[in-house]
């Protein structure tokens, strides 16, 4: 008889590369206050929803909250992309943040008076979303002077585990506030955990952009947008980033599948999300390997392939679902196929997990390719990305689902991706042999 052989044994350098926090205590301080800060956003977000819907009983209402801030969102963005490069880093951002602070102070200051608004709701929560995109898209750029570049993959992975803190215990957390609290002391926790992001911006050094200096205006986006055109690496990465999001964003259609095909409701509509959530936190967990693989071209194609792999294989599950495989007599909100829901999670956490290396080698190729007298215009373009994509996302499934049947999206959603990523990486060799120890944008 023979003996099967042990399972390798976990190593240190399997988990996630804390070295960020010793080599960078400025880095620390960062992450720890955008960790808490972004915690709190969630909850602001998911309260305003909820208020929304309180007060007009539409979700109509609901979905034009995320709308009517998209727009001012994504100028925010860019226009903070060329502040970023053009003045201190650390003013900008701080600035920023103090804006989403006192939008957010005032949404507190309503809810407790009984004055708020669903206007005034939708106006604070686009001045929020906002004034965040410039802290992001400054942040971002901040990041490379305060590691050096051998680190910059395993601080996008502790990116990785911020995301998940905040997609998993954010909105579940907002949902308790709300029900036992109310709205003002929601939106007031927030209020005391933006705090936190202040301390994080206020420690660090003045951060003035190398090299030649464009002043904000069009001719600096234009700079930029040209510098975009003669990077092919980074140029390619977002049209692969957007297909992603594009055919594998089956998010718009969780509700319905928890409502007639998986069952289970609003309670199976909040677990398929948080899988995503929690894929994306596990591989953080574990990505020691990922941060030593110097070939992040190949990297971003095959956890891309494997994102709609596992995408393609969520919509098996929901062909599963509408043949009645292993259904209970009923399904429907009170009644779910707990089998096909578990192996849903699975499938979604596993596109989480992919989503999360692809962005830990895209985040660091955007930082250690791109100059730094670029990279805030460059994190503003990503922005613009990284906004529309979903909500292409949410287009393509929506109107695809309605057409057809629930399950084709990501069916045929997952299928083009792998098919189209491989192609666009076969036309581009020079990705593939992007070498981050040579990084060439």
């Amino acid at each position: 008889m023979s003996i099967p052989k042990r399972l390798p044994r976990l190593r240190r350098d399997h988990f996630i590369d804390l070295r960020p926090f010793r080599v960078s205590p400025a880095f620390a301080r960062l992450w720890v206050g955008s960790t808490l800060a972004g915690l709190g956003g969630q909850l602001t977000i998911v309260a305003v929803m909820l208020h929304v819907y309180e007060l007009t009983g539409d979700t109509f209402a609901v979905s034009m909250v995320a709308v009517v801030g998209l727009v001012p969102m994504i100028i925010a963005g860019l226009y903070g992309g060329m502040l970023a490069d053009a003045f201190d880093r650390r003013l900008v951002a701080l600035l920023a943040a103090s804006v989403t602070f006192l939008s957010t102070l005032l949404l507190a200051i309503l809810a407790w008076s009984g004055h708020e608004s669903v206007a005034w709701l939708f106006v604070l929560s686009a001045v929020n979303s906002s004034a965040n995109s410039i802290v992001g898209a400054t942040k971002s750029a901040i990041t490379p002077r305060l590691l050096p570049r051998e680190l910059l993959p395993a601080a996008a992975a502790l990116q990785g585990i911020t995301v998940g803190i905040m997609v998993m215990a954010g909105p579940a957390l907002a949902g308790v506030l709300v029900a036992f609290t109310g709205y003002a002391w929601t939106y007031s926790i927030d209020v005391v955990l933006m705090t936190s992001l202040f301390l994080g911006l206020w420690t660090l050094p003045r951060i003035r952009p190398e090299g030649e200096i464009v002043r904000p205006g069009l001719e600096s986006l234009r700079d930029g947008l040209r510098f975009l055109r003669r990077a092919p690496n980074i140029r390619l990465q977002y049209i692969l980033d957007i297909t992603a999001m594009t055919f594998g964003h089956p998010i718009a259609l969780f509700p319905a599948i928890g409502a007639v095909l998986l069952g289970g409701g609003a309670i199976t509509t909040g677990a398929l999300t948080a899988s995503i959530a929690a894929g994306a936190f596990v591989s953080s967990l574990f990505s020691g390997p990922i941060g030593r693989y110097r070939w992040h071209g190949i990297g971003i194609q095959r956890s891309i392939q494997v994102f709609g792999a596992a995408t393609a294989v969520f919509g098996l599950v929901l062909v599963a679902g509408a043949l009645g495989w292993f259904a209970p007599p009923r399904v429907d909100e009170t009644h779910a196929n707990l089998v096909l829901i578990v192996l849903a999670m699975i499938a979604l956490a596993l596109t989480g997990a992919a989503d999360n290396v692809s962005a830990i080698y895209r985040s660091t190729m955007m930082q250690a390719a791109v100059p730094d007298t670029m990279r805030g215009r460059l994190q503003g373009v990503f922005m613009v990305v990284v906004a529309g994509g979903p909500r292409i996302g949410a287009l393509y499934a929506g109107t695809l689902a309605t057409l057809t049947a629930l399950w084709i999206p990501s069916l045929v959603g997952g299928l083009v991706i792998v098919a189209l990523v491989g192609v666009l990486v076969r036309l581009n060799p020079g990705f593939r042999a992007y070498d981050a120890e040579h990084p060439v944008p």
